[in-house]
């Protein structure tokens, strides 16, 4: 890939998965590398420089204002990382200028005050400043002055990249957070920005974490690493064009990312407004939104994040009657009821179940929709079988002692870890003792009961397997409905995960959020005729398969990109020419 071919394509490469970021560290690292502009012949080399450097340095050191350093230990092959273009030099920072310096200045002038706060983790980025006497901070903080170039030396402001080059200081010098390394350029032989850029290259962070010493929260990038490593020095005129193009390319990682930003905000509200036009009670208004949503399904679920979006609306479509055809053939919803009921009272009579308590009967302002022709409104609280129990939740805590009564096997315990969406997991079972289970049995769990969340993850919603064993609740943070005289337990479940986002409105709040079971019994329901709910499950089942097929595309997209990417970071890194 040459460097054309690299920026044609730079607008495909940020789209890819995590892609401007990657492009960021890309363009830095080519930059200190001599890939990323052309070398130019004509340009004095990078030794006329040190030439130039070493005549202040001399100078400095007549006049006193700096001391004579220890030769230093030449830079060795083994060090360098990579291959300089021509004209280029390999330097240590402390060759090339002053390492954390003073100040002198009168003590009554103004001067700039810089806690760790107000320096930015972005390349480009000025830092923020707080005026100040400068005898107030001359003492017992980091010294700098206008064009210097500063890196944090701690963590995590060192890994978040976290560094600066001081400009429109007050009087030209400041002070601030002692967790700073200096650098000051010698003359004018380095551009701060190219040094700036330099301390901002993923490999330069990446080996100076590994460099790092300190407790853990506590750790320093030492200032050996910092005056010591390496440094690609260029021709001074290509320094100002590596920076030049830094900043354009910069600039345009900003804009594409503002774009995307934009498009992923448009997409999500174009989506927004299908889905709640789809669900919507008016027939018309419904129609719109299968007609939009059909028509730009391409644009509109292209992530995962709106396919969950997608999978809550057809379940509260399902529960509407909206997505499937009725047929006036089927039993009415309210004849299947007082069949229903009149059983529960001969069983009421005979002494075979206990009277349950009243509900409310349902207000009409309690109705959030219309339904269609042979369904009917009914409360959570009376859809259980016509069993004792049919709908209860699991055991307060001090009915169980998890030291005496849990075993290594014995009944099953259901606890929340186990519940998933749709499903129960075997993983990290507990057992209890069965003499224990028998006291509690009420509390069990058989196949085809729905189990749901109340505490803590509320909403959460599954079948229990047929070929699990009977079982129990752990607790009050699960309730277990036992149906199939009224409702199907599969449509039970897709009602429950349809109301996951109301069940979280109405929970109240305490340490973590939870349904009471009087909150849970008196919730008003919408119940489709027994053979509809059939239907209506068969049709929801058929349509999560395929979600669940296009959310593995869509992973398998993100996955191609982010490969995709790696490909190109390789290939540039090593064999990018111009």
């Amino acid at each position: 890939m040459d460097l054309n071919t690299f920026v044609t394509n730079f607008g495909l490469l940020a789209d890819t998965p995590n892609g401007i970021p990657k492009l960021r560290e890309m363009i830095l690292q080519l930059a200190v590398m001599g890939k990323l502009v052309p070398q130019n012949p004509k340009d004095k080399p990078a030794s006329v420089l040190l030439e130039k450097i070493d005549a202040d340095i001399v100078k400095l050191i007549a006049e006193g204002k700096i001391k004579k350093s220890n030769p230093l230990i030449p830079i060795d092959q083994d060090e360098v990382p990579y291959e300089l273009p021509k004209g280029w030099e390999w330097r240590r920072l402390m060759e090339l200028g002053l390492i954390n310096p003073r100040n002198e200045a009168d003590d009554n002038i103004d001067a700039a005050f810089i806690p760790m706060p107000l320096i930015s983790d972005k390349y480009g980025a000025l830092p923020n400043f707080e005026v100040r006497p400068w005898k107030d901070i001359r003492k017992g903080f980091t010294h700098f002055a206008e064009g210097d170039v500063a890196l944090a030396k701690i963590t995590p402001c060192f890994q978040n990249g976290k560094s600066a080059v001081f400009e429109r200081l007050p009087n030209g010098i400041g002070a601030g957070t002692t967790e700073l390394h200096v650098f000051r350029p010698l003359g004018n032989t380095l551009i701060p920005k190219y040094v700036w850029l330099y301390l901002k290259s993923p490999r330069f962070l990446s080996e100076g974490e590994t460099k790092m010493t300190g407790t853990a929260g506590q750790k320093r990038v030492p200032k050996i690493y910092f005056e010591g490593n390496p440094f690609p020095l260029p021709p001074l005129i290509e320094q100002k064009r590596i920076v030049s193009k830094v900043d354009e390319l910069l600039a345009l990682c900003d804009e594409l990312e503002e774009r995307q930003k934009k498009r992923d905000e448009v997409r999500v509200s174009v989506n927004a407004a299908c889905l709640h036009e789809m669900t919507s009670p008016e027939v018309k208004i419904s129609k719109k939104g299968w007609t939009r949503t059909r028509n730009h399904f391409d644009l509109l679920y292209d992530t995962p994040d709106n396919v969950a979006a997608l999978r809550q609306s057809i379940l509260q479509l399902a529960v509407m009657g909206k997505l499937v055809p009725q047929n006036p053939k089927d039993e009415p919803a309210y004849v299947l009821l007082e069949k229903i009921a009149a059983e529960k009272e001969k069983l009421i009579e005979e002494g075979k179940i206990k009277k349950p308590k009243l509900l409310p009967t349902i207000e009409p302002d309690e109705v959030p929709y219309e339904l269609p022709e042979g369904w009917g409104w009914v409360r959570l609280g009376q859809i259980g079988n016509n069993v004792d129990a049919a709908i209860v939740d699991g055991p307060f805590g001090s009915s169980v002692n998890v030291i005496t009564d849990y075993i290594e096997k014995g009944v099953p315990v259901i606890r929340m870890i186990n519940l998933k969406p749709y499903s129960v997991l075997k993983e990290d079972l507990k057992f209890i003792r069965p003499e224990k289970f028998k006291q509690l049995r009420r509390h069990n769990v058989l196949p085809d009961d729905v189990l749901l969340g109340k505490v803590g993850s509320i909403g959460l919603c599954a079948v229990y397997p047929d070929n699990f064993p009977e079982a129990m609740l752990a607790t009050t943070g699960l309730c277990r409905f036992r149906v199939g005289q009224i409702f199907s337990a599969d449509y039970l479940c897709h009602l429950l995960n349809s109301l996951r986002p109301y069940l979280n409105e109405i929970a109240s709040e305490a340490v973590q959020p939870f349904l009471s079971m009087k909150t849970i019994n008196n919730i008003v329901i919408g119940l489709p005729p027994s053979a509809e709910q059939k239907r209506i499950v068969k049709k929801v089942d058929k349509l999560m398969a395929l979600f669940d097929e296009l959310e593995s595309k869509l992973q398998e997209s993100h996955s191609a990109g982010e490969k995709l990417m790696e490909a190109v970071v390789r290939k540039v890194g090593s064999v990018l020419v111009y």
